[in-house]
């Protein structure tokens, strides 16, 4: 342990030393270990005296060296002896052999021995044949046997002298020993939220009267998209893990009969079966993985009815949240794809139908689990309380005053943060429409394949769905009518309403869905609008100071052929014009070159009008466009807005050009 604790802390250090950011991030681990209290006297004294394998080390002590010296040397002395007798009665049994019973040495025949040497028998069977210590080895043994004691005396002073030199530590190594604890829960605790994946929860001090319900940027009191069972998972892994196994072992079992000679085909059809039968089974667990539920629960919402058929996963329902809340209290990861975020629950009631199950998994973890009867005692603003079937067991009229009852008293004052209830009773779903505070939901339940989906579908009461599953079963016709004249015909139109609004909360969806596609649309295409805006300005930019660059060129390059032209008339005619014409030619040239330049220069801010005019515009299929790369126009054909391509038609040819590089015209 002394070595555990010094080595984290050289770890530790060599860590910080590398990169000082390790400190703060393995804060508040790194002050755990920091305080270690590492006792290298103790420790260096105890490596004097102990080996690695925790035995006491010869040179411990004088007494302890000549004590196990003197062993030895009597254990080869009987050896010797013993060898000397079998050896001669070898000759007339087959069976003889040396027995170290209760640390003395004897020998041990098969059969009735007929010694010939005098000895004690000590025991004699048909069955376990016949044991003997010769009188020759018994005062060996005595001696064996006192210095076997003195060995264990010796070790005991020695153990007897570390611990009174460890009691002058003692408080040091209880400290050490309860940070090691500490250090093996956290790291138990990581590896096991690694081994299943999971997000790290955000936890949220709120209460029933907190403040920041009225907040808008804390829309969610419990956010957990896409939970899972924690033991439903690992149960399903287990099994997908061995029946992945299976496979792999029928197969090898297949490859070492094919390389046999002499296999019937019978045998191996037998295996190939067999196979095909555990990958069957492998695709069927892939096919039937666990169910995630998406579990929102806005601010102002304090009580939550759940409803929906049996075995349509109400129950797995409230023990995934139980599980996730007490699961982020002990410091684990919740079985979430997505980031968690969920309030500080101080304690969870929980009355669930088998409560025996979810105790035995919440055991595990930290925090409080307590019967429902408890709640108006115990509960306080930061409580959770998980009820399954509430008003069930009794008269359905009476268990439904009782399940509103106890229900409304959860939603007032401080008695709960946050109440879920499973129902089949339909007067609980109402509750909703009297009061703010509550909120319906139902487990989805598929009428084409009679079979739960085990999704939960928010802010829709669930309905019920024996009539017309009956009726799928095939109930005779008289039986279904008469049962739903019996069930009246308002439950009739409350599940119309409830049909209507599961339509209307579909379309929702897909308008939702709608809207998110065209909005991520949109943003592509603006995205793609400043990076073609960029570019233009870029292009027209380069093409206004080119066509300056040219024009400045072409002028230096005229006055440098007029001044040759004028030099060479002079050389070759004195009278070739007079002084006053030939001096006013580079002025007429100029301003003749000038007034070109300007123009040129018009032209120029002119186009680069238009393109700033047109930067903005779209181009899409149909639009006139101009392309300077030919410097003519062109019909668009297609636009391809991802790679900011465009095919135009120019003429009888079609070419593919970057966006940059055309300009829309108006018509």
């Amino acid at each position: 342990m002394l070595q555990s604790g010094e080595s984290l802390q050289i770890n530790l250090k060599a860590a910080i030393k590398e990169d000082s950011n390790w400190l703060r991030r393995f804060m508040p681990i790194a002050d755990i270990i920091m305080d270690i209290s590492v006792c290298r006297p103790l420790q260096n004294f105890i490596n004097k005296l102990v080996d690695e394998d925790g035995c006491v080390k010869d040179s411990a002590s004088p007494t302890l060296k000549r004590s196990r010296e003197q062993v030895r040397l009597l254990e080869r002395k009987l050896a010797q002896l013993m060898e000397s007798l079998i050896s001669d009665e070898m000759k007339e049994t087959s069976f003889v052999e040396v027995s170290n019973t209760d640390g003395r040495w004897c020998i041990k025949s098969g059969t009735d021995l007929k010694k010939s040497f005098d000895g004690l028998l000590l025991s004699s069977g048909s069955g376990t044949g016949t044991l003997v210590e010769p009188l020759s080895a018994v005062p060996l043994n005595d001696e064996l046997q006192q210095a076997r004691a003195a060995v264990a005396k010796a070790e005991a002073d020695v153990l007897l002298e570390i611990t009174h030199k460890m009691q002058t530590d003692l408080d040091d190594l209880e400290n050490l020993f309860d940070a090691i604890i500490r250090l093996d829960v956290i790291n138990a605790r990581a590896t096991y939220s690694i081994s299943f994946g999971g997000t790290y929860p955000e936890l949220l001090l709120l209460s029933s009267s907190s403040s920041s319900f009225d907040d808008p940027s804390m829309k969610w009191k419990l956010y957990l998209p896409k939970a899972y069972h924690p033991l439903l998972l690992q149960q399903h892994r287990h099994n997908m893990q061995k029946a992945v196994k299976d496979v792999s072992e029928a197969t090898a079992e297949i490859r070492r009969r094919r390389q046999q000679v002499g296999i019937s085909t019978q045998r191996e059809e037998e295996a190939y079966t067999s196979l095909s039968s555990l990958e069957a089974r492998v695709t069927k667990l892939k096919q039937s993985s666990p169910v995630p539920v998406d579990i929102f629960v806005a601010q102002k919402t304090r009580v939550i009815v759940v409803t929906g058929p049996n075995t349509g996963g109400k129950t797995v329902f409230l023990k995934t949240i139980g599980l996730a809340v007490m699961m982020a209290k002990s410091g684990l990861y919740v079985l979430s794809s997505e980031p968690v975020k969920m309030p500080w629950f101080d304690c969870v009631f929980a009355d669930i139908g088998d409560e025996q199950s979810l105790s035995q998994s919440l055991s595990t973890f930290s925090g409080h689990l307590r019967k429902t009867s408890d709640i108006l005692s115990h509960s306080t603003s930061q409580s959770l309380v998980l009820l399954d079937e509430v008003g069930a067991g009794t008269n359905p009229l009476e268990g439904a005053a009782l399940g509103m009852s106890l229900l409304e008293c959860c939603s007032q004052g401080r008695r709960a943060l946050l109440t879920m209830a499973t129902t089949h009773h339909g007067e609980l779903k109402t509750l909703k429409y009297s009061n703010d505070a509550f909120e319906n939901a139902c487990m989805e339940f598929d009428e084409v394949k009679l079979k739960p989906t085990y999704r939960i579908l928010w802010g829709i009461p669930g309905r019920s769905n024996a009539i017309n599953i009956g009726e799928r079963l095939g109930l005779p016709t008289v039986i279904v009518d008469n049962a739903r004249q019996l069930h009246g015909t308002a439950s009739g139109e409350i599940n119309e309403v409830i049909e209507e609004m599961e339509k209307l909360k579909q379309k929702l969806h897909e308008h939702i869905h709608d809207a998110r596609h065209h909005l991520k649309l949109a943003r592509e295409l603006h995205r793609n609008l400043v990076v073609s805006e960029g570019r233009i300005r870029e292009h027209a930019t380069n093409q206004r100071y080119r066509k300056l660059q040219e024009i400045t060129d072409a002028g230096g390059v005229a006055r440098s052929i007029l001044h040759n032209k004028v030099r060479l008339c002079r050389a070759s005619s004195p009278n070739f014009a007079s002084k006053e014409h030939l001096l006013s030619l580079p002025s007429k040239i100029t301003t003749s070159f000038s007034s070109t330049r300007t123009e040129n220069t018009a032209m120029l801010n002119k186009q680069h009008l238009l393109i700033e005019k047109n930067r903005s515009q779209t181009v899409k299929a149909g639009d006139t466009v101009h392309v300077s790369k030919f410097n003519k126009k062109a019909t668009v054909l297609k636009v391809d807005p991802s790679k900011e391509e465009v095919l135009v038609q120019i003429g009888n040819m079609k070419v593919k050009l970057t966006v940059k590089d055309v300009v829309k015209l108006h018509s």
